[in-house]
């Protein structure tokens, strides 16, 4: 079926599925969790140990704190969709009477702290860090696999000048799916009820897409259909160059303009002209038969494709913001840097069919019901 250009520009920007008519249809209805609720907390902190461990090891992190409320006036907040469609949550701390008052925010991302703490803990180039982060996202629509409460492993590394190019963060991105697939045979070695042939396991190699060339395949879908068109050949797929704008003139999604890189020209692998140094990793997951975003990952802006994409993007006045300020004067380093859902990427490992059998956190009454109907069992 042919989308129009309103199918195409609804799709930019805020996940799910959009109403819970849809949901009821794409939940199983021939679901049984491979592990009881007791067996499934004890996988989960074992799994969660052990991808920590193997990121820090490929990546050469170390495991840091970060916050969960930042200042406003930092700027270092993550605003996801450029298009103002996701705010944080805001309050005011009125600490001293009032004398000394901090307006806080709470972190929807700690993608732009995490590049400013690599100078704070000393990080030269090669090494990096990584976080257990935790934050809150009001404007998700929830469903089976976007929450209000996200967690994630944060991760930015110090890189040079030379490392800003194709052939460094596919590197970068082989050696996370070498740990998640991994993390999935040392889960099912210890639980080997969870290897089915009704849920396959990942691939072991991802596929590497342009954005433009996922377009070229399927121009007339919106993003999430072409996603899901091209996951039914390829079960595990990077995605390169979200946030540039595509032939069909909107990009393959909204992203934010002061942290990944999605101006800076490239070359595909057949030697087409291609813009964007970050992508997605997204799997085919078998239990809900839907695509499933894993990673969001990139090389980092220059203080050059800042500014560029800034005005882009009509926000130049973030330049007035510490962070900003700190690339405009080469302050903190080059890096590359991403997140990995937590809660997505042990839903995916342990074949669960929403969310919240692995993530503790609140969900419309009409979601819950809908669940036990279908023999999901939702932690409250």
């Amino acid at each position: 079926m042919v989308k129009t250009k309103m199918d195409k520009k609804a799709d930019l920007a805020g996940p799910g599925i959009g109403n819970y008519d849809e949901i009821e249809k794409i939940l199983p209805t021939d679901y049984n969790s491979l592990l009881n609720p007791k067996e499934t907390q004890t996988a989960l902190a074992k799994l969660k140990r052990f991808i920590e461990d193997g990121l820090c090891k490929e990546l050469n992190l170390i495991r840091v704190e970060c916050p969960l409320i930042v200042d406003v006036e930092s700027g270092v907040n993550d605003y996801l969709d450029r298009d103002g469609s996701r705010t944080p949550i805001q309050f005011h701390i009125s600490n001293d009477y009032n004398k000394h008052p901090i307006d806080a925010q709470v972190v929807q991302a700690a993608t732009k702290w995490k590049r400013v703490a690599l100078k704070q803990f000393g990080m030269n180039v090669g090494e990096g860090i990584m976080t257990d982060m935790r934050a809150v996202r009001k404007d998700y629509f929830l469903d089976h696999d976007h929450s209000a409460y996200v967690d994630q492993w944060d991760w930015e590394k110090a890189i040079t000048a030379d490392q800003r190019n194709l052939k460094y963060l596919k590197e970068t991105v082989r050696k996370i799916w070498k740990v998640l697939t991994e993390a999935e045979k040392y889960i099912q070695d210890l639980y080997p009820k969870l290897k089915t042939k009704k849920y396959p396991n990942l691939p072991k190699e991802l596929t590497f897409l342009h954005a433009e060339e996922i377009l070229d395949m399927f121009p007339d879908m919106p993003r999430k259909a072409r996603e899901t068109a091209v996951l039914q050949k390829y079960p595990a797929i990077f995605i390169i160059g979200i946030g540039w704008t595509l032939q069909d003139g909107y990009p393959h999604e909204m992203r934010a303009a002061d942290y990944d890189d999605w101006v800076t020209p490239s070359v595909s692998e057949d030697g087409q002209p291609m813009h964007g140094l970050n992508g997605d990793i997204l799997v085919w997951n078998p239990v809900t038969k839907r695509r499933h975003e894993l990673s969001s990952m990139g090389i980092r802006v220059t203080k050059e494709t800042l500014k560029q994409q800034l005005e882009l993007t009509g926000q130049l006045d973030f330049l007035k913001f510490p962070y900003h300020k700190a690339i405009l004067n080469d302050e903190i380093p080059l890096s590359i840097g991403g997140g990995i859902g937590q809660s997505r990427t042990c839903m995916s490992l342990l074949k669960k069919a929403h969310l919240g059998e692995v993530s503790a956190t609140v969900w419309p009454k009409i979601l819950k019901e809908m669940c036990r109907k279908k023999n999901i069992l939702v932690i409250e």
